[in-house]
């Protein structure tokens, strides 16, 4: 069973959300949290799977309410909810430490499959959009003050990949899907699958969005 709490300050748009989950067999709505402050007390005291995150809300948004979620070390995953598909404040969600994001007009299934996968610790975000978003975005929000990215060879993060795993890092930067790692570098689909959970673990990635950010902070991949 898949526990879930909604973050969101449109009492309507929470209802839709409720409605929605409790129609699943697989999910229970454990509550609902009308800002960004209490999203991160209940995320405390309740450790849902996921919690569904409004971006704009009054008080703390939903950006530094996922950040403060993924920093306390929960294993409560983040799914960001906005009103555009390149919306900047998706990437700075991503940026903070959220699994994935969704536009908040998605069908219904996709939602659906959208917390699910959450849930089992994939990405939501396909790695076309991902890349889409980060070449869109990833010079824009750099904060004020924030040192370059140290060149790849010397990122304390890669030291421990194999040249292999810096390819394959590399590549799912760049927005290929497994089977497309598979087929371009000649591996076994499996394989592929097996040297993504390795690159995860080693560089402390909580999931594929969060490796697509690495290879982008340490300059294995450029904006375009």
């Amino acid at each position: 069973m898949t526990t879930v709490l909604i973050a969101d300050d449109q009492p309507l748009q929470r209802l839709g959300f409720r409605m929605l989950l409790e129609s699943q067999d697989d999910m229970t709505l454990v509550g609902e949290a009308p800002g960004g402050t209490e999203a991160v007390r209940m995320t405390a005291e309740l450790h849902p799977d996921v919690v569904l995150m409004d971006v704009r809300m009054p008080g703390l948004d939903g950006i530094e309410a996922t950040r403060r979620i993924v920093a306390s070390g929960d294993r409560t995953r983040v799914l960001i909810l906005t009103t555009f598909d390149l919306d900047e404040y998706a990437y700075a969600g991503l940026r903070a430490g959220a699994s994935g994001f969704l536009v908040k007009d998605a069908l219904p299934e996709e939602l659906l499959s959208g917390i699910r996968a959450v849930a089992s610790g994939d990405a939501v975000v396909a790695p076309s959009l991902t890349r889409r978003l980060l070449d869109t975005y990833a010079k824009r929000l750099v904060a004020p003050g924030e040192p370059a990215a140290e060149p790849a060879l010397q990122d304390p993060r890669l030291t421990s990949l194999t040249d292999r795993e810096r390819e394959i890092l590399t590549v799912i930067g760049k927005g290929w899907t497994n089977a497309e790692i598979a087929a371009r570098l000649h591996l076994a689909e499996s394989t592929v699958k097996t040297h993504v959970g390795r690159i995860l673990a080693k560089t402390g990635s909580r999931d594929r969005i969060q490796a697509v950010i690495l290879a982008y902070d340490t300059k294995l991949v450029e904006p375009s």
